[in-house]
């Protein structure tokens, strides 16, 4: 399996129903009684986060998702932490509903805004970065998407063509990725580590493979 440098191939993976998955992370996270519990999911792109998010999601009623490139979107690949924290991640503590319209929305004339109703059992905060030590007290659990990077490299590239344009795109995000996750390091401070990306076809109640961290 390649992985990041510095990335740990996580071991004693383990089959784990998608609820037992949403009770373990509950049980990691202190009480937050009358606020929404806040999940992070974490791993580079092609890993399978917003998979992941959607069938936790449909697991917990009441639930919403965040995702980290709506708070980035023409703002900056990785320094967007302040804004979630300030806009997003703030509101939910506070049990505040969440209507936030980034200002490079406005600038650039993209319609509608980041919400999160009031009242949200749980939020699924995903995206790559996420799972940062400047968040980390705003944050109740956290997943790592752990997998092959050739495998995501190609899903990648399914998903989003090969135009000069997107490959200059990547090449540029890649440029920050790489130090960025070696500076965090992600995979040893998430509560749990899954398997990604899910197999094609894959559904819910065929469940994950979890690992527990390495914390080296």
């Amino acid at each position: 399996m390649r992985l990041h440098p510095g990335e740990p191939e996580a071991t004693g993976w383990r089959a784990m129903s998608v609820p037992d998955v949403i009770g373990r992370l509950r049980a990691a996270a202190p009480d937050v009684r009358e606020r929404p519990l806040v999940v992070a999911i974490d791993g580079r792109g092609g890993a399978g986060k917003t998979t992941l998010a959607q069938w936790l999601r449909a697991a917990v009623p009441g639930s919403a998702v965040v995702h980290t490139d709506d708070v980035a979107w023409a703002h900056a690949c990785f320094d967007w932490g302040a804004l979630l924290a300030g806009h997003v991640l703030g509101p939910l503590h506070r049990g505040e509903a969440v209507d936030y319209r980034p200002d490079a929305w406005r600038v650039h004339g993209r319609a509608g805004s980041i919400t999160v109703p009031a009242g949200a059992d749980t939020v699924w905060v995903e995206g790559t970065g996420i799972i940062r030590r400047e968040l980390a007290r705003s944050l109740a659990a956290s997943i790592w998407l752990q997998g092959d990077l050739d495998v995501q490299d190609r899903l990648l590239l399914a998903r989003d063509g090969d135009s000069p344009g997107h490959l200059a795109q990547v090449e540029s995000w890649m440029r920050e990725e790489l130090p960025f996750l070696l500076q965090e390091r992600p995979w040893a401070h998430a509560t749990m580590i899954v398997a990604g990306p899910p197999p094609a076809g894959s559904e819910p109640g065929d469940g994950l493979l979890v690992a527990d961290p390495v914390r080296s």
